[in-house]
C-alpha cells in the first residue's frame, strides 16, 4: 500500500508540474503575441501619422528595416530606391518620382484607401547602406514588400519593359497586391493652350489672306504637312505619350549617357527624334535623286544633286538600320555600319 501511495503521489506531482509548465508556456505564447499585436499596432499607427501628412514616406536604413523589412506586418509597402540629389545628375530619377507621386496621391486621396498598402522612397543619400545590402547599383527600382514572406521576382518593377508611367505603376501594384488605384492626374493644360493657339494662328492666317487662299491648294505644303505627321507617328511618338519613357539614361557605374534603349520592348525620347531625323534625312535623299532626274539644264549640277541625294539615302538608311540592330539582338542585316 505504502508503495502505491507514493507512485500516485508521484504521479499527482508529475502532472501538476506538467500543467503548470503548460500554463506557463500558454502564458508565454499569449505574452509574445500580445507583444507582436502591440508592436504592430504601433507600427501601423506610426506609419499612418506619417501618411497623413506625406502620401510618400520617406524612409532610411533604420526605418527601413523596421516599418520594411522586420515581421510582424499586416501591411504592404511599395518602395522606390532612387538617387534624386542634383549632384547624382539622375534625370530618370526625378521623372519616375514624378509618377510615383501621382500613383501615392491617386491611392492617398482615394476612397478606398486603407492601411493595408504604403508608398514609401528611399533615396541614395539617405539610405546607402540599403542599396549596398540589396545589391542594387542603379535607380530609381520600384520593389513591392508583400504582408506575409518575402518577396518574388514579380515584386521587382520591370523599367526597361513596362515604363514608370503612373497607369503602368497602378497596374503592377494592383497585381501584386489586389489593390485597385485610379490614376488621377494633375490638369494639364498645355495641349488646350496650344491647340487654342493653333486655332488662332490658322485663323488669323485665313482672315489676312482672305483675298489670296491659292496657298490652301499648294501640293508642296500639304506634303510637308503629311511627312511630318507620318514622321512623328513612325518614330514612336504615340508610344512616348502613353508610356511616358525617360529622354535618355545615364550609366550609373561609367556616367555615359544612352539615347538608343538597348531592348526592342522600350524605347527613350531622345531615340524616337534621332529616329525622325534619319527617315527625314533618306526621305530628303529621294526627293533630290527624283528631282535631279527632271532637273534641266547644267547636267554638271544634275550629277551632283544625283551623288548628293544618293549620298543621303545610304548614309542615313544605313543608320537606321544600325538602330534596328541594337535594339534586336541578332539581326543579320547591315550596310554600311555595324
Amino acid at each position: 500500500m505504502y508503495f502505491r501511495w507514493q507512485i500516485k503521489m508521484a504521479a499527482y506531482i508529475q502532472l501538476v508540474l506538467l500543467w503548470g509548465f503548460i500554463a506557463l508556456l500558454t502564458a508565454s505564447v499569449l505574452a509574445e503575441t500580445k507583444k507582436k499585436e502591440e508592436s504592430l499596432g504601433d507600427k501601423v499607427h506610426q506609419l499612418m501619422e506619417w501618411n497623413n501628412k506625406k502620401s510618400i514616406i520617406r524612409l532610411n536604413g533604420d526605418k527601413f528595416k523596421q516599418y520594411v523589412r522586420t515581421a510582424p506586418r499586416n501591411y504592404s509597402v511599395v518602395v522606390m530606391l532612387t538617387a534624386l540629389q542634383p549632384q547624382r545628375g539622375c534625370s530618370v530619377c526625378r521623372q519616375a518620382n514624378d509618377e510615383y507621386q501621382i500613383l501615392a496621391n491617386s491611392w492617398r486621396y482615394s476612397q478606398h484607401y486603407s492601411n493595408k498598402l504604403f508608398f514609401t522612397l528611399v533615396d541614395y543619400d539617405e539610405g546607402s547602406d540599403i542599396f549596398q545590402s540589396m545589391k542594387l547599383n542603379t535607380a530609381p527600382v520600384f520593389m513591392h514588400f508583400p504582408s506575409k514572406g518575402k518577396p518574388k521576382k514579380g515584386d521587382t518593377l520591370d523599367i526597361h519593359r513596362v515604363g514608370f508611367a503612373a497607369e503602368q505603376l497602378a497596374k503592377w501594384v494592383g497585381e501584386r497586391t489586389d489593390v485597385q488605384i485610379r490614376v488621377f492626374r494633375p490638369p494639364n493644360y498645355s495641349g488646350t493652350v496650344a491647340l487654342a493657339l493653333l486655332f488662332a494662328t490658322i485663323g488669323g492666317l485665313l482672315y489676312f489672306k482672305r483675298n489670296n487662299l491659292e496657298f490652301l491648294y499648294n501640293k508642296t505644303s500639304w506634303g510637308i504637312i503629311a511627312l511630318a505627321v507620318i514622321f512623328a507617328m513612325t518614330s514612336g511618338q504615340m508610344w512616348n505619350h502613353i508610356r511616358g519613357p525617360p529622354v535618355m539614361h545615364r550609366n550609373p557605374n561609367t556616367g555615359q549617357m544612352h539615347y538608343i534603349h538597348g531592348s526592342s520592348q522600350g524605347q527613350f525620347i531622345m531615340e524616337t527624334y534621332i529616329v525622325m531625323l534619319l527617315n527625314t534625312a533618306v526621305v530628303v535623299g529621294f526627293i533630290m535623286l527624283n528631282e535631279a532626274q527632271s532637273m534641266k539644264g547644267d547636267p554638271s549640277k544634275k550629277r551632283i544633286l544625283s551623288l548628293v541625294g544618293l549620298g543621303c539615302v545610304t548614309i542615313f538608311f544605313s543608320l537606321l538600320l544600325s538602330v534596328f540592330r541594337s535594339k534586336y539582338q541578332g539581326y543579320p542585316y547591315s550596310f554600311l555600319f555595324k
